[in-house]
């Protein structure tokens, strides 16, 4: 449909809201739905029709107008709410001049509709509908029912229409909700607290990347938006919270990608008394519990089914565990692979002199061949780490624990006691993407600041992902933090992976974009 045409609609249907107005409130606010669909249709879909028709149940429904099919005496139309949908059938003998109204009605209008439920000849539950009302008057049309909204970029930019026309965007972000609900969930049974802490900071700390820079006016100060809550939730591990969590939105100054927005949502936990080991078992019990709570309950179930004891249960258990992604099973249910950065590293890049992998020389002729770009400073580890992102972590498919991260790309995590060369640090990968990053837990305030002041160098020499000195974070370790284990999981990423969605725009209702026009 052109512009022009849309156009045209708008105005008629301007031009009705116009005629509405004279005739009175034209947007009531005094309908009461005592019905959802979706529940209805659950509740009496094994109701006999004469059964049915004998008890006169009365239902109050509201939605949005999705089809209507008019007749003489009679007509025909599919109301739509937030669960789904339900027909109602319209006598013109009982609705009088509201029949006749009906008919001018447009696609997309939200009405209010009362009656009592049957079951027509064809076996459909429906609403006999004795008082229909227009609470809200549509002013543009629908895309065409069939062909939804092409344009994936309009789909993003309009993500009302994507939720009106789709069913299966709904269902996304339906799935969504109930995978942060059960992250919750899986951490207050393991007795931890939930907190908040602040997103504007003076210091961007807790990760290494590039943050949005803004002004506080009565302040006369620069603050930062935060890029992690990391080193806020550990000052809260120094103050006696044992176990601590908050799912949070961050903020990085980063391009945009499949995998990429600048705001985007993570849960992070920190953990006394365990380590970098104790934290990856909770990621397996972690995501395996997402994957049994979709399985035994689709969106849309009011209630899982209990599962079977016995061998059934297992078998049942096990065909949960596998994921469909983008066409490819991974499979949930067995023990996560372990592969240290530099078996990694080994693996995929045959040829490789492993007594030679942590000389700064040798890695640097390894770049060069590989059209891998470095800084003149970096050391051996972040070589490595170059090398594992250009050919590396994309063969990780199944769900893999890359591990033994070089201590020089990881300021915050605990130098292994056996090799300093390397911290007690994992990252998830599963379909060559990470979904998590976790470690033992750096509490050694003299080290933490002297890791402070070699990022700080970095800085210095140019790199803008490096982290700042907090000495007050500094200061929070010389109180005193138990050893501890930390874990950051991207919630997109996650989301992606449970519901089959190629990029993170398909997961965030509102992603950055630029601006139109």
């Amino acid at each position: 449909m052109s512009d022009q045409d849309d156009n045209h609609l708008i105005a008629e249907r301007r031009a009705k809201l116009a005629r509405l107005r004279e005739r009175g409130q034209a947007f009531p606010n005094d309908f009461r739905r005592d019905a959802l669909a979706a529940e209805l249709q659950r509740r009496y879909a094994d109701e006999e029709p004469a059964a049915l028709e004998a008890r006169g149940l009365r239902v109050s429904v509201g939605g949005r107008l999705r089809a209507k099919r008019v007749m003489g005496k009679a007509s025909f139309a599919r109301l739509e709410d937030g669960s789904g949908d339900i027909q109602l059938f319209l006598l013109r003998d009982t609705l009088g001049e509201v029949y006749e109204d009906f008919k001018s009605w447009d696609l997309g209008d939200i009405l209010g509709a009362q009656g009592t439920l049957f079951r027509t000849k064809t076996g459909e539950l429906s609403v006999k509908v004795d008082s229909l009302r227009l609470l809200t008057k549509s002013l543009r049309p629908l895309p065409d029912k069939w062909h939804g909204i092409a344009d994936t970029e309009l789909r993003y930019r309009q993500r009302y229409v994507d939720l009106i026309m789709n069913e299966d965007s709904r269902r996304v972000f339906r799935t969504r909700s109930r995978i942060v609900q059960s992250l919750r969930n899986f951490l207050d049974a393991r007795d931890f607290l939930e907190v908040e802490t602040p997103m504007l900071q003076t210091i961007p700390g807790g990760a290494v990347a590039r943050p949005f820079k803004t002004h506080h006016n009565a302040l006369d100060l620069d603050m930062y938006l935060r890029i992690a809550p990391e080193l806020y939730l550990k000052r809260l591990t120094v103050g006696g919270f044992d176990r601590v969590y908050e799912i949070n939105r961050n903020f990085r100054n980063e391009g945009l990608s499949t995998r990429h927005n600048p705001e985007f949502t993570m849960l992070e936990l920190y953990q006394a008394y365990v380590d970098c080991d104790d934290i990856m078992r909770l990621v397996e019990d972690m995501f395996r519990g997402v994957a049994d709570l979709l399985a035994s309950a689709p969106v849309g179930a009011s209630a899982a089914a209990p599962e079977p004891s016995g061998p059934a249960g297992a078998a049942r258990q096990s065909s949960s565990r596998v994921v469909r992604y983008q066409g490819v099973d991974y499979d949930l249910g067995p023990p996560f692979q372990r592969l240290t950065i530099e078996q990694i590293i080994l693996r995929h890049n045959p040829g490789l002199d492993a007594q030679r992998l942590r000389e700064v020389g040798y890695l640097r002729g390894v770049c060069d061949a590989m059209k891998i770009p470095y800084q003149p400073g970096d050391g051996a580890g972040k070589l490595q780490i170059e090398i594992f992102e250009h050919n590396g972590e994309q063969h990780l498919l199944q769900p893999t624990f890359a591990h033994a991260y070089p201590t020089e790309v990881s300021p915050l995590a605990r130098r292994n006691d056996a090799d300093p060369f390397i911290t007690d640090r994992f990252e998830f990968f599963i379909a060559g993407r990470e979904y998590a990053n976790g470690f033992s837990e750096l509490n050694d305030a003299e080290e933490q600041a002297q890791r402070f002041k070699e990022q700080v160098a970095r800085k210095a020499s140019g790199d803008e992902e490096a982290m700042y000195y907090d000495a007050d974070y500094v200061r929070a370790l010389e109180y005193g933090m138990p050893p501890a284990g930390g874990l950051g999981v991207g919630i997109d990423r996650m989301v992606m992976f449970f519901t089959d969605s190629a990029s993170i725009r398909d997961v965030l209702l509102f992603p950055h974009m630029r601006p139109e026009g």
